[in-house]
């Protein structure tokens, strides 16, 4: 059975391999096929993956898994085919994105993001920001009830604030999506950890920031598109709340793009997920599919409805 896989690094991370799997390394969509494609039955492709790795799926004709190193599924729900299962990496990114998320709260709420463009500047900006605020005490709305914001939660919960879920459909200690608007005006933290799905695509939109209170904080480590770019920047321009985007729509976003130079948004470009960790953890889960796929035992993290 032909496997492919996607970084050379990652063959010595996924632990015993059955006799009869067969491994090859495909870097790039541009780079030369290690053998036929059509013989393929697993593929790990490229992390974070685009239409390029895409665009190569009619070649797999006798494909039956994809597992993907990345959290997010939206790049590929709509063009696997049938017969084919795709498993997505839910608790590969746990850690990292959830360092992100607090590290993102706290650099807002503390200022760091001012205080690194005046490091710069070698001027020391005390009158800047004193007194800044806090994380402590805070009222934090996660949306989103999964593996990452569980972890997320985890993290948050010795910073002395309260914590409140929210998930597509309500749960016991879980919100459902459609409570929102409610709960928005009641929260200073708003964090997105949602798959991109049709359900999730423009969540964030001028009715939804319009809800948040006065001084809120909205962090976006979902997808870019979740967030309506315009009703963001419309919003962020009034100075009424501040935002901490690791993700936009679209990506990289242009230059001249007027949120770049806003003083309440914080920047980073799509890092949440891409730590050190990322193979070693990508590549565990890898193999224990392969060896589950070669016994016939059913596959961790199968994607169903772009989740």
């Amino acid at each position: 059975m032909k496997i492919w896989i996607a970084h050379p690094e990652g063959l010595p991370l996924m632990g015993p391999i059955p006799e009869q799997a067969e491994l090859s390394v495909l870097t790039a969509p541009d780079a030369p096929l290690p053998g036929d494609p059509a013989q393929v039955a697993f593929w790990v492709p490229p992390f974070l993956a685009g239409g390029a790795t895409t665009a190569l799926l009619p070649r797999f004709t006798s494909l039956r898994v994809i597992q993907l190193l990345s959290a997010g599924a939206d790049a590929w729900t709509a063009v696997v085919p049938d017969g084919v299962t795709l498993c997505d990496a839910r608790g590969v990114h746990d850690s990292s994105t959830a360092e992100w998320c607090v590290g993102a709260i706290l650099s807002s709420l503390r200022r760091f993001d001012h205080l690194a463009r005046t490091q710069a500047e070698r001027r020391w900006a005390y009158d800047d920001v004193v007194p800044t605020d806090e994380l402590a005490g805070k009222r934090v709305l996660i949306i989103g009830a999964g593996s990452i914001g569980t972890a997320l939660a985890r993290r948050l919960e010795p910073f002395e604030v309260s914590l409140t879920f929210v998930a597509r459909r309500a749960r016991e200690g879980v919100h459902g999506v459609d409570e929102l608007h409610r709960l928005l005006p009641e929260h200073d933290v708003v964090v997105l950890i949602v798959p991109l799905t049709p359900a999730t695509t423009g969540l964030v939109d001028k009715a939804f920031l319009a809800a948040m209170r006065d001084g809120a904080l909205l962090v976006n480590a979902a997808r870019g598109p979740v967030a309506s770019t315009d009703a963001l920047t419309a919003e962020a321009a009034t100075g009424r709340i501040w935002m901490a985007l690791d993700v936009v729509d679209p990506e990289p976003l242009p230059s001249d793009h007027p949120l770049w130079t806003m003083t309440n948004v914080l920047i980073t470009p799509h890092t949440a997920g891409s730590v050190r960790g990322v193979l070693r953890r990508g590549y565990a889960l890898a193999g224990e599919q392969v060896r589950r796929f070669c016994a016939g035992v059913p596959l961790e993290n199968v994607v169903s409805d772009g989740y």
